[in-house]
């Protein structure tokens, strides 16, 4: 028996085709909108899931907030160090700086606690109390956590003494030698705040990056105004000396 030749089998296949029912087409068609649908579906998912807020994402942005802060904090004690009183210069009103420097550290220590409460609510990496308290073996990043925890540390033993009550039974003269543990907090963090990668993924830090130039530009001004009081301070006891 002779096999059929391309022509029949061409003519067949058209034949089948016009033999399909419109049920069938349209079953076809409900198929492939359905498909569509889905497909549709899982991008929008993983759209919302990549642009949803995590408790990385928080806990990165109150870092700022309290790099800003512990700034400002420093900023104000380097002020009050030199004896500036913003009645008679710059701006020439009534302002508490030592009740504002005072509010500020609070709140930076505040804000510092925050920081690290919010990464025990993320789900990839997981955190555990342990791991934010004594970070050297952290899921992620276990050296700049360490710091964090340092820096963190340093920052509760100077809130811890600069409370009124404690700041009168200690003295004056040992107070002040506890407060300047602030420099080292502040130091520690700016290192943590440079190196640690937000997003908690053990990339290497890039220092242009927004973020970073925010700490670094906060470094600096805290430096340049340290070496300001320095030079200040020589030159009273220079014309204290003539």
């Amino acid at each position: 028996m002779r096999p059929p030749s391309p022509g029949a089998q061409l003519e067949r296949s058209a034949s089948a085709r016009s033999r399909r029912s419109p049920r069938t087409d349209r079953a076809n068609g409900a198929d492939k909108a359905r498909l569509l649908r889905r497909g549709g579906e899982a991008r929008i998912r993983d759209a919302v899931h990549s642009a949803s807020v995590t408790a990385v994402d928080i806990s990165g942005t109150i870092a700022l907030g309290a790099v800003g802060l512990l700034t400002t904090n420093l900023l104000l004690g380097l002020l009050l160090s030199v004896g500036y009183n913003p009645t008679r210069q710059w701006p020439k009103r009534r302002v508490k700086l030592f009740t504002f420097h005072n509010w500020t550290g609070y709140i930076a220590f505040a804000a510092v606690v925050l920081h690290g409460g919010a990464l025990l609510f993320s789900s990839d990496p997981r955190f555990t109390l342990v791991d934010l308290l004594v970070p050297l073996r952290s899921p992620r990043q276990p050296l700049s956590n360490t710091l964090g925890a340092i820096g963190f540390y340093l920052l509760l033993f100077v809130v811890a003494t600069s409370l009124k009550h404690v700041r009168s039974a200690t003295g004056r003269h040992w107070w002040k030698r506890f407060h300047y543990t602030t420099y080292a907090a502040a130091a520690v963090f700016f290192l943590h705040g440079v190196i640690a990668d937000p997003l908690l993924q053990g990339r290497p830090a890039d220092l242009i990056d927004a973020e970073k130039v925010y700490v670094e530009g906060c470094a600096v001004a805290v430096v340049a105004v340290i070496a300001w009081r320095i030079r200040h301070r020589r030159a009273i006891r220079r014309a204290a000396r003539t």
